[in-house]
């Protein structure tokens, strides 16, 4: 992504409340606010406009953080009719300053924000099915502008939900891969914006260690990771089915030893070198 100037708006001096933003040189504007302040989110004159919106919080079946993406000619009144949805504590919506965006164009960005949602795989995407709009060459590079520009908002706005994993919050991370090794078990990963990725194919220790039962937060994860569909067994070990972001280099370690490492020299390079001598280089 380019660089950008942004320019956010807190309506009442909390970050976590009512707040608009904006790109320098972009026709676009966000709007953002909590579920507990949802009629002055609604009450801004944005509202009414056409555009597209992202309803942010967490799925009662499975715990995990859960989105729904939509379109409307209206926004406010689109938004209302969500309200019997209990799921949602987040609010965030995109609008044209120009109020240039067509139904066909906000059709096509749903469906856009939808398949990155998916793709990323963070969130529970709640919308029943997907949505889109085919638009002439010109208007579909405007409208993959566009999306840019929300993709660069979102993140700043509390809502990393349609960042892949693998990319971080600026694309893909051009570093070089570590390595994380245990009774003949390897896994590879890096750090990124997040945290640290261990990926896809890396192998872990197939049991914990006894130390799990006094620390038990990595068999914990391990667990989570495995209910999930992430951490397969196969013989004698377990295998990363997809990239897995952690919040620490330590937390990935963790998983692969099967209890309490340190990551910082637990992950190195081919060469030997851990990652806390090349953070302190």
């Amino acid at each position: 992504m380019e660089t950008a100037t942004i320019r956010i708006f807190l309506a009442h001096g909390d970050p976590k409340r009512l707040r608009t933003a904006e790109l320098s040189n972009w026709t676009g504007k966000a709007v953002a606010g909590p579920r507990s302040e949802f009629e002055d989110v609604l009450a801004r004159e944005e509202s009414e406009r056409s555009g597209v919106y992202l309803l942010t919080g967490t799925d009662p079946e499975s715990g995990n953080p859960a989105i729904y993406i939509g379109e409307a000619e209206n926004i406010r009144s689109r938004i209302k009719s969500h309200v019997e949805k209990d799921f949602w504590n987040q609010a965030i919506y995109f609008v044209s300053k120009d109020e240039n965006l067509t139904k066909s164009h906000i059709r096509y960005l749903e469906g856009r924000l939808i398949e990155h949602a998916r793709a990323a795989g963070r969130a529970v995407v709640t919308n029943g099915q997907s949505s889109g709009a085919k638009l002439p060459e010109s208007d579909r590079e405007d409208m993959e502008v566009f999306l840019e520009k929300i993709n660069q908002l979102l993140p700043v706005l509390g809502v990393d939900l349609l960042v892949p994993a693998a990319g971080g919050a600026f694309g893909p991370v051009a570093k070089a891969v570590l390595v994380c090794e245990i009774k003949s078990h390897k896994a590879r990963g890096y750090r990124i914006p997040n945290g640290f990725l261990v990926l896809k194919g890396s192998e872990a220790v197939a049991h914990e260690r006894a130390s799990s039962e006094k620390w038990p937060w990595p068999c914990k994860m391990r667990q989570a990771l495995k209910a999930e569909g992430s951490l397969i067994a196969e013989g004698d070990r377990l295998v990363f089915a997809k990239d897995v972001e952690f919040a620490s280099p330590s937390a990935a370690a963790a998983v692969v030893h099967g209890g309490h490492a340190n990551g910082l020299t637990a992950w190195k390079t081919t060469d030997g070198k851990t990652l806390k001598e090349l953070e302190s280089a």
